[in-house]
């Protein structure tokens, strides 16, 4: 899947990964490909970033640990990154439909 369509919807993602559980950076990319089928395939230099940008904004904390001698940061999703998350699970719930029914040539369902 091309980079241009991620824009936009990459930080929703990120943390519905991370509504899961914790994960260092390669596991989010992991988990991303594995659970798209590798539809959504993350260069690193993607990930990382918006995993910054995130903990910014304070919805996601990192933490370091050490594992096989090398260190790495692992990120949890705090408590207003579940608020957002579940905001933005309705906003492409309704934006999903209404594309669909574009799409489709369908009426657009009443969503709340």
């Amino acid at each position: 899947m091309r980079g241009e369509m991620l824009k936009g919807h990459l930080d929703m993602l990120i943390l519905s990964v991370l509504a899961r559980r914790p994960r260092h950076g390669y596991a989010i990319i992991e988990d991303l490909r594995a659970t798209s089928r590798d539809a959504l395939d993350l260069p690193e230099g993607t990930l990382y970033p918006a995993l910054h940008r995130l903990e910014r904004a304070g919805l996601v904390a990192g933490t370091w640990s050490e594992a096989s001698g090398r260190r790495r940061k692992s990120y949890a999703l705090t408590p207003l990154g579940m608020t957002t998350l579940t905001e933005e699970r309705r906003t492409w719930t309704r934006f999903s439909a209404a594309v669909g029914a574009v799409l489709e040539e369908v009426p657009w369902p009443s969503i709340s």
